[in-house]
């Protein structure tokens, strides 16, 4: 009952977003972004910059910390002035690992500040681990065969690939990426993020299944990182022993 309620409020909220919200495309990972919004609500380091040609410099200074570029970057971002904007934007470029992803970041907040000052209206920005395109979210994707220690016939896969692609296309989306292993078909996909997800796997399994019942009903989807296959076998495990858990009670 709890989990329904929280799908329900998440659903409620995404439907309720404007028409004009923004989706950060790069694939960040979500701790990162996590530390970044934590760095935001900390008020010293949303302190205003009045020397941006100081600021900067400090950010190509080695002897300058990471953690205290962080700050600066959040500080520049805050900024609703042009000229801030460019300096994040020019840091990004040289940028590497994960400072380049905590500029990304402070890009994404400096311009929705940014539009929101020149257009006198709140800006909506969304990111997810997997990042997106346009107003569709990526995800990731893994189908399970009947038997996962059997690997998918040539058919199959060619059958997989094909319906998921045709599916995916009725509602606006795009198939990146599909990988198989043994036991697995694993994709990579964006789709529309204010239409429901869950209506096309039902109709997509059912077709699959018409040419040999092979695909389980359940599907394992994430939009927060591509999970290796070490990863997925521990989650079905873990469903595995949850399941005969509550069988045993």
């Amino acid at each position: 009952m709890e989990e329904n309620n929280n799908l329900k409020k998440i659903q409620e909220a995404i439907e309720s977003l404007p028409d004009n919200f923004s989706i950060l495309e790069e694939q960040i990972d979500v701790e990162l972004q996590m530390q970044y919004f934590e760095f935001t609500k900390d008020k010293t380091n949303n302190q205003g910059i009045e020397d941006f040609e100081a600021a900067e410099a400090q950010l190509y200074d080695p002897e300058i910390s990471e953690t205290d570029k962080k700050k600066l970057l959040v500080r520049l971002a805050g900024h609703d002035k042009v000229e801030s904007f460019r300096i994040i934007e020019r840091f990004r470029t040289q940028a590497e690992g994960p400072m380049r992803n905590w500029a990304i970041l402070a890009i994404q907040e400096a311009r929705m500040i940014l539009q929101s000052s020149l257009l006198d209206e709140q800006q909506v920005y969304i990111s997810t681990g997997l990042g997106g395109k346009g107003q569709n979210i990526r995800y990731f994707i893994t189908l399970l065969n009947q038997d996962i220690e059997e690997d998918f016939t040539p058919t199959q896969k060619k059958l997989i690939e094909t319906e998921f692609q045709y599916f995916l296309n009725k509602s606006e989306g795009e198939l990146e990426e599909m990988n198989f292993d043994k036991g697995f078909a694993l994709g990579l996909f964006l789709f529309p993020l204010k239409k429901n997800l869950q209506d096309i796997f039902k109709s997509f399994i059912e077709e699959c299944n018409q040419y040999g019942n092979f695909l389980r009903e359940d599907v394992i989807i994430t939009n927060v990182k591509q999970l290796s296959i070490d990863e997925i076998r521990t989650f079905l495990n873990q469903e595995e022993n949850i399941d005969e858990e509550e069988n045993d009670t």
